[in-house]
């Protein structure tokens, strides 16, 4: 429709034309937003004529959401009316009256150029709506000038507005909440909304950064088509999704039901929430690299270009890449990949480069991700040992996991692993008790999981249950049943052994078995009771949903978890853990293999260490290349033994997985330690043999000075900050754990030296270490050392509190 069909003398004329354009069968989505634009252009330009303007030196611009020709149904018109000189004072009153007789919502300024720029310069959010000025009628070449100006102005001022620009979005997230969580999001407010898209364009004019574009568009449109229905449904400009306005909403849009709507636009918020972050990151790089430049160090310019995959971040001079992990290194303040990754060769390389840039507090780069999701084959089936643990160890970093987690999931990463992931991503929780959905849900379980790994004898199980304890509401019924069907199917899927499998299952069927069971049953009925020790059978498996249960309840908000609730599962558990207690002991050893015996026989009649090394390669897939090492070392019995092997093995960039220490006496002759020790090379590359024998004799020998070295390397190595992790726990077990030696509980965040520092600080405490267990279950160690005196009985009460208070300092 033109002016020659809406008198300009006529308001309702417009508004009539308005109505029709609205109902048009056929009509929606973009295509009428900038029809309607068109619509509101053609009777803004009458107004103009009518009003009796001259044909140069006066203007009338769009401005804000209106300049950029889209108009929602009960948009705002952003006006200005730009001059360059003196004008007749009823000018403006003859256009703005005619709109708001028409019913429209108008917001109008009068400039001329130079007061334009001026007010832009002071306020940021005039600055944005003159970035998309579109002219409207009058005097063209005086908006272009003006546009020009504006994006001159803009270019010249970024280093200064952008970390503004990032700040009012930090203020509207406090306000207005994460778009992809919310119940009744604010569509244009919250993080993720409109206002993020037009701040990324703001970001772009700059020419310093641009944001990943894939999706971008299709996430914006989403957001505009249903607020458009919602300002249709409520007759209102309402950019509030309410509960109630939902239903129809979805009707409007042709969907399914309220649920499908926000899964809709969880998902398009969420790309749009990344694409953001992606671009801030490139925007500090650019900042921080032109201070740098201003200051001392000359360095070029970064410039972020979301086109064409593998790009990023690029630099033309020299950058710092230090080591994070096999294939992984870190670079302005992101996980990239090594030069020399091989990532078409390498399935476990996106999982390996999450948990190393989570560990390190790091994001992985967009590049990298993009990189990893195209050119990464699958996992094998099961997966390798490494796979499940490097998730484990991604899981432990508790909030940094979170960043790392959205990256991989915003390439599709997340559901290629975990393919039962897809049915609870974006999905909606209808229950004021949750803050999240069903997805975030779950990692924020992990991150409360990860606060609680020193509670745990096998913390691994315990991020791997928070991660899916919820799994089964993807799918219709119980959504514990359920889950505990896929978790046997995943844990399968993963590798994980038969029996741990179980105990995965066990904790998702019954994640709120013990919070029910407290608050809803008396707790002095035996009944009570023996409803928890039919759930589990042990008391690992109750410590374990006993964390689970406080993880869960922590994740899903404030309402959930109280001290009153706390208070009732203890006692519940408690109670449990009396009925479940039984003899403990040692574990009990397999007997020595026969290369066992024969490296212990070599032993005992040279009086010198006999080892043997075994590269072992994970899995079947041919061209993997050994993933670690089987250490096996039989040494006369000798003081401080554990903790000089273990100097040398870090020495040597091994990671200790598990290890296992036992007394032999094959011949008669006194006894032989014999210790089994599976390690994994930190950067990929297994140590030669000779050369990891030669120091192991050395060290033994006393001509290596094991500590020495071990502190000249973490004196000259880089300072990360790290994340933070629980404290160590060292405790003494109760004496029923054995009958012969006292039993050292030790749980801590995994770190280089970790059992050597260990192993020094029970030699320098002058007790015996007569067994050892040792396991690294992602990143937290999980060891236990049966310890006795010099005269092989048991430590006493005072002693072994001296001894766990030696090894306590040690760890620091």
């Amino acid at each position: 429709m033109t002016t020659e069909t809406i008198p300009s003398s006529d308001p309702s004329s417009y508004a009539g034309a308005r109505a029709a354009l609205l109902d048009r069968p056929g009509l929606a989505g973009r295509p009428r937003r900038a029809a309607l634009a068109r619509l509101t252009d053609d009777w803004l330009a009458g107004l103009l004529a009518a009003a009796g303007a001259p044909p140069s030196g006066v203007a009338l611009v769009a401005v804000g959401g209106y300049g950029r020709g889209e108009l929602s149904p009960r948009s705002d018109l952003d006006v200005l009316l730009l001059h360059d000189g003196p004008i007749a004072p009823e000018l403006p009153e003859r256009i703005w009256y005619p709109v708001w007789d028409a019913g429209a919502k108008l917001d109008h300024s009068v400039r001329t150029p130079a007061e334009a720029r001026a007010v832009a310069a002071a306020d940021l959010k005039a600055q944005l709506g003159l970035l998309d000025a579109r002219h409207l009628a009058g005097d063209a070449a005086l908006t272009a000038a003006l546009r020009s100006a504006v994006l001159t102005d803009w270019r010249a001022s970024a280093p200064a507005r952008l970390p503004e620009l990032r700040e009012l979005g930090r203020e509207r997230a406090d306000r207005h909440g994460e778009l992809s969580f919310l119940l009744e999001p604010d569509l244009k407010e919250a993080r993720g909304g409109l206002r993020d898209l037009v701040a990324l364009d703001a970001v772009a004019a700059t020419w310093l950064a641009d944001a990943p574009r894939d999706g971008l568009d299709a996430a914006a449109l989403r957001l505009a088509d249903v607020r458009d229905a919602l300002h249709l449904a409520t007759g209102r400009a309402t950019e509030r999704l309410s509960l109630q306005d939902q239903d129809q909403v979805a009707e409007r849009l042709g969907v399914l039901d309220a649920d499908t709507l926000l899964r809709q636009v969880y998902e398009a918020a969420r790309t749009i929430a990344y694409a953001s972050d992606v671009t801030w990151r490139a925007v500090d790089r650019v900042l921080a690299a032109r201070s740098g430049r201003g200051r001392r160090t000359g360095r070029p310019v970064f410039r972020f270009t979301g086109a064409g995959r593998g790009t990023g971040a690029v630099a033309r001079g020299a950058v710092a890449r230090r080591p994070l992990a096999e294939g992984v290194v870190e670079q302005d303040g992101e996980a990239v990949l090594a030069q020399a990754a091989r990532p078409a060769a390498d399935p476990v390389l996106p999982l390996r480069a999450a948990a190393a840039a989570a560990q390190n507090g790091l994001t992985v780069s967009y590049a990298t991700v993009r990189r990893l999701a195209a050119e990464c084959r699958p996992l094998p089936v099961p997966w390798p040992d490494e796979a499940r643990e490097q998730l484990v160890t991604l899981l432990g970093a508790g909030e940094a996991a979170v960043p790392v987690w959205e990256a991989l999931e915003a390439e599709g990463l997340v559901t290629r692993l975990l393919p039962d992931w897809e049915r609870v991503r974006c999905r909606p929780q209808r229950n004021a008790v949750h803050r999240w959905t069903v997805d975030r849900h779950l990692v924020e379980t992990a991150v409360r999981a990860a606060a609680m790994t020193r509670r745990v004898a096998r913390p691994d199980l315990l991020l791997v249950a928070a991660l899916l304890h919820d799994i089964g509401k993807g799918w219709p019924g119980d959504h514990s049943e359920a889950g505990e069907v896929i978790v046997r199917d995943l844990a399968a899927r993963m590798g994980f052994p038969a029996e741990d499998a179980e105990t995965l299952a066990v904790l998702v069927r019954h994640h709120l078995t013990l919070v029910d069971t407290a608050t809803r049953r008396d707790p002095d009925d035996p009944a009570t009771v023996e409803t928890i020790t039919k759930a589990v059978g042990t008391l690992p498996e109750l410590e374990l949903l006993h964390a689970l249960t406080e993880a869960d309840a922590l994740a899903t908000g404030p309402a959930a978890w109280s001290s009153w609730r706390a208070s009732l599962v203890e006692g519940l558990v408690a109670r449990a853990a009396a009925q479940l207690a039984g003899g403990g002991g040692a574990p009990v050893e397999a007997a020595p293999s026969a290369e066992q015996e024969r490296l212990a026989v070599e032993a005992a009649r040279t009086g010198a260490p006999a080892l043997s090394l075994l590269a072992q390669a994970e899995g079947a897939d041919p061209g993997v290349e050994p993933m670690g090492v089987e250490l096996t070392l039989a040494v006369p019995d000798r003081p401080g033994l554990l903790g000089t092997v273990a100097g040398v093995l870090a020495l040597h960039r091994l990671t200790v997985r598990s290890a296992g220490l036992r007394e032999l006496d094959p011949i008669g002759a006194g006894p032989v330690l014999l210790l089994s020790w599976r390690v994994a090379a930190e950067f990929g590359e297994l140590p030669e043999a000779a050369r990891l024998r030669a120091d192991l004799r050395r060290a033994l020998d006393g001509s290596l000075d094991v500590s020495r070295r071990l502190a000249e390397r973490d004196a000259a190595a880089p300072r990360r900050k790290g994340i933070p992790t629980p404290p160590p726990l060292v405790a003494v077990a109760p004496a029923v754990a054995s009958a012969t030696a006292t039993v050292l509980e030790v749980r801590a965040h995994d770190a280089p030296g970790l059992l050597h520092r260990i192993g020094r600080a029970l030699d320098g405490a002058g007790v015996r270490v007569r067994t050892a267990h040792v396991s690294t279950l992602g990143a937290e160690a999980v060891d236990s050392f049966y310890l006795t005196d010099p005269a092989g009985r048991p430590l006493t009460a005072g002693r072994a509190g001296e001894v766990a208070a030696a090894v306590r300092a040690a760890l620091g």
